[in-house]
């Protein structure tokens, strides 16, 4: 009697399983059996404890292959190596952290498959070792959590300026310097500093540097290359007359000249600077090429000047400006982060792109996006997560205080930081050029062609990002 029971039981199960439903009519969830949780010495029975929820991602650019700028030679290079040269500034226990929680994952290189228009980022994509050796194309996805960083209290700012530079801001800008030696200095500029002054600017770049940067020589270094006063990042000077025109033809646009070293031209082509910038929206594309020239306008009032897109009109005077961007990670808040490498030198160049050429303009630049800024601020928007299709919702860190141009404050800061460069060594290559024998001393020839500086992002743009590391809701 029993095992007849037990088979028209299972036979029952079989017919419920095979059962088709209507569309109209789906079947019901098949929700888990609760628990019994505890909360103030009073049980309960409860759901169960939700599985780890999808993280936001951001991707590595593809691996450019060996040899790395600024690093020495190796055969190969892992993918914990890899992650450690992008994320210079985090620190190495971070960075294991994720790998051993296996949170790096790989896009797979193999899927031939197609995207489809509601669904167009999902990608497969497969968990890596740290130890599995990187191919060239290859591309890393890790979680945003891997850059985020502690911040202190105390906001670091340079001390209210005077008519000459007093010792707090000498010893100030002296803190930025993140690299010396005989021919070069290269800091990180703090936002709201300008980099060039005038009769009502006292504490500009140029005048701190001649006071404080100039250590055991006559003169203080020159500039070589300009940053926007509210934007931030690696600034490069020149500490001798040879090395200030070395740069200065580094970063004009006869550098494609070619000299007769060939090691001095390698280094010439591998030379770049990446930023990293909060844009409101997201371009169509994840990442491209922009090329549009640019042209200089007086508004009505005759003084103020402005950087437009140029028209295709031969009347009026342009200047080529290209920029390559990528996207970091989707869009948060109604923003997104993207890295952009210029490979022209305009003003205002990546503020125009993102801007006008792309429709994204950088937060906190209310000279090309104020429009745009007022509407984001009026309409606050909530983003989806692309694989589960659950909002997203803000962090807010405990004991930060988001009004300090972050991207939740009223008026935020620019959020644009020059965040890498890759430059020759210009003090091996003085010498060379300055001694006549072919044969360096092994001491010079073993230094790197090459040199590769990553610089921290300034506090309102690393409590935006901490914020925008977001969970799900």
């Amino acid at each position: 009697m029993w095992k007849k029971s037990n088979h028209i039981r299972r036979s029952f199960l079989l017919v419920a399983a095979s059962r088709y439903y209507s569309r109209i009519a789906p079947p019901p969830p098949a929700y888990a059996e609760p628990v019994i949780r505890v909360s103030n010495n009073v049980t309960h029975l409860g759901s169960p404890k939700e599985g780890p929820k999808p993280r936001q991602l951001m991707s590595l650019p593809p691996f450019p292959g060996l040899p790395l700028p600024g690093k020495n030679s190796a055969d190969h290079v892992t993918a914990i190596s890899w992650v450690k040269y992008y994320f210079n500034e985090v620190s190495d226990s971070a960075i294991q952290s994720h790998f051993n929680k296996g949170l790096v994952q790989m896009e797979c290189p193999d899927w031939k498959g197609s995207y489809s228009e509601q669904e167009p980022q999902m990608k497969p994509m497969r968990k890596i070792k740290p130890n599995e050796v990187m191919e060239v194309g290859a591309r890393l996805h890790v979680p945003v959590s891997v850059a985020e960083t502690r911040i202190s209290r105390r906001f670091e700012t340079i001390p209210s300026g005077t008519l000459y530079p007093n010792a707090d801001e000498i010893e100030y800008l002296q803190r930025r310097v993140k690299y010396k030696d005989s021919a070069i200095i290269v800091l990180n500029k703090p936002p709201k500093l300008p980099v060039k002054g005038n009769l009502p600017v006292h504490n500009s770049m140029d005048a701190l540097a001649a006071a404080a940067l100039s250590y055991d020589y006559d003169e203080g270094p020159k500039l070589v290359h300009r940053l926007d006063r509210e934007s931030s990042g690696l600034l490069l000077m020149g500490r001798t007359k040879e090395s200030v025109a070395h740069l200065q033809w580094l970063f004009s646009d006869l550098k494609n000249v070619k000299s007769s070293c060939k090691a001095w031209n390698d280094a010439c082509e591998a030379t770049y600077q990446r930023y990293w910038a909060l844009v409101i929206g997201s371009p169509k594309e994840k990442e491209g090429i922009i090329r549009a020239p640019l042209s200089k306008v007086l508004l009505d009032d005759g003084k103020t000047e402005r950087v437009i897109l140029a028209k295709n009109s031969c009347l009026e005077p342009s200047q080529e400006a290209i920029t390559e961007y990528r996207l970091l990670g989707p869009m948060i808040n109604g923003c997104s982060w993207m890295e952009l490498r210029p490979l022209t030198s305009r003003k205002h160049q990546l503020r125009v792109h993102c801007a006008e050429a792309l429709g994204t303009p950088i937060v906190g630049d209310y000279k090309y996006g104020w429009f745009v800024h007022r509407k984001w601020k009026q309409t606050p928007r909530i983003d989806n997560e692309p694989t589960s299709g659950k909002p997203y919702k803000l962090r807010r860190p405990a004991g930060l205080d988001v009004q300090k141009g972050s991207v939740l404050s009223k008026v935020p800061l620019l959020h644009l930081h020059c965040r890498e460069a890759v430059l020759p060594n210009i003090a091996k290559f003085l010498t060379v050029f300055n001694q006549k024998s072919e044969n360096l001393h092994p001491a010079i020839s073993e230094k790197p062609d090459l040199f590769r500086f990553v610089a921290p992002m300034p506090s309102h743009m690393k409590i935006s990002w901490n914020l925008m590391s977001s969970y799900l809701v």
